[in-house]
């Protein structure tokens, strides 16, 4: 049932079964400050995080930076075509090496270099060169040139972040000894190996700051009741009551049938079929029903009530057509229509009236997202 901060009801656990009385996150989980630093450990610290595409990497040297809660850190390919992450740190002083905005990704360098004291490494990380100042102590009245130490390579290198990947998706994980990403993304990963993600070229990028928490919209994305209402444009296409919502350990799936027919070679099941992937916690990969591309969603926490989206297109040809244009279009048309929700629905969670919500039997989808949260925060 619903639990309002009246005095007189009191917030409970997310049940195991949607049917239960409590079967939704309590309001404040949304709201507080302390939940969102709280997250920055036990969820964006500990699950395998999405960074970005390989493609948008293709030679030795090119990178992009991605920013994960307080974690800065560069995605770079290095000399044996290996994709690699390390923090953008540096092993001086800790300086940040590289500027970090999702909209000057990604760019190239024949080594990391960061700007303080030019000390340099390496794209495998390790220490390459550092100036005559770090090599003899000409300013040091108490210290010989033979008395400086010398630095090693490897253990004065960046510190490396876990990396793996599904076909181009590249993903990050911060734990020491993090689970397997095949077991977070289960069947998700098996599915979208199967396809020919890496054929496709990045198209477009959009990047929206929304005044909300992250789970809102994630929780928005999980499920479609809201459609018929509020995207009028969308659903003419849509077969609403043949559409599927499918939960999986650490992602599920939205189905939706179109009654375009396209071909090209991204179907998975019917000819007709759209599928909407969201992994835990704040990934999407979208198969599109109408259109011979993907795109994917990061819903990036800035704090407990912003988040920014960061939108990529592919297509077969970076060189977007006309129809492709209209068709990202439409794309960010939806987005846009799920912000004005969204942000609404944080304005009442704002107000300190909700104390606890109550989700429909068809947000099953949205229900193990909130199982998934409170997991997090109880380990």
């Amino acid at each position: 049932m619903t639990r309002w901060n009246d005095g007189t009801d009191q917030v409970e656990a997310v049940s195991p079964d949607i049917t239960d009385e409590t079967n939704a996150l309590p309001a404040e989980y949304f709201t507080s400050p302390n939940v969102f630093e709280m997250e920055k450990e036990k969820v964006f610290s500990r699950y395998w995080v999405y960074a970005g595409h390989a493609n948008c990497i293709p030679e030795a040297g090119d990178f992009f930076t991605r920013t994960v809660g307080d974690k800065q850190t560069i995605v770079v390919r290095d000399e044996k075509d290996d994709v690699r992450a390390f923090y953008n740190v540096c092993a001086h002083r800790g300086s940040k090496i590289v500027d970090d905005t999702p909209m000057s990704d990604p760019g190239n360098m024949s080594r990391i270099q960061c700007p303080y004291h030019l000390w340099t490494y390496d794209l495998d990380g390790n220490l390459s060169t550092t100036p005559q100042s770090f090599e003899e102590a000409s300013l040091n009245p108490d210290l010989d040139d033979d008395e400086v130490r010398k630095l090693d390579a490897e253990k004065n290198g960046l510190m490396e972040v876990s990396t793996d990947r599904i076909g181009p998706l590249v993903f990050l994980n911060f734990e020491i000894d993090p689970m397997p990403l095949s077991e977070q993304a289960g069947k998700m990963a098996t599915e979208l190996k199967a396809l020919p993600l890496d054929e496709y070229e990045h198209a477009a990028r959009f990047v929206s700051e929304v005044e909300c928490n992250w789970k809102t919209f994630g929780g928005n994305y999980s499920e479609c009741d809201h459609c018929q209402a509020n995207h009028q444009d969308w659903i003419k296409g849509i077969q609403l009551d043949d559409s599927e919502l499918e939960v999986n350990d650490y992602h599920w799936v939205l189905h939706y049938t179109h009654d375009e027919e396209v071909d090209d070679d991204l179907r998975i099941h019917d000819e007709h079929e759209a599928k909407f992937y969201y992994l835990w916690p704040n990934f999407t990969v979208n198969m599109y029903g109408t259109a011979d591309g993907y795109g994917t969603y990061i819903i990036d926490p800035i704090d407990e009530g912003r988040f920014q989206l960061i939108a990529d297109y592919f297509f077969r040809n970076s060189s977007m057509s006309d129809e492709e244009m209209e068709f990202v279009r439409t794309s960010r048309q939806l987005q846009e229509e799920d912000f004005e929700l969204v942000e609404r629905q944080y304005e009442g969670l704002k107000s300190g009236a909700l104390g606890q919500a109550q989700l429909g039997p068809n947000e099953h989808t949205l229900h193990k997202f909130h199982r998934l949260a409170q997991e997090a925060y109880n380990a």
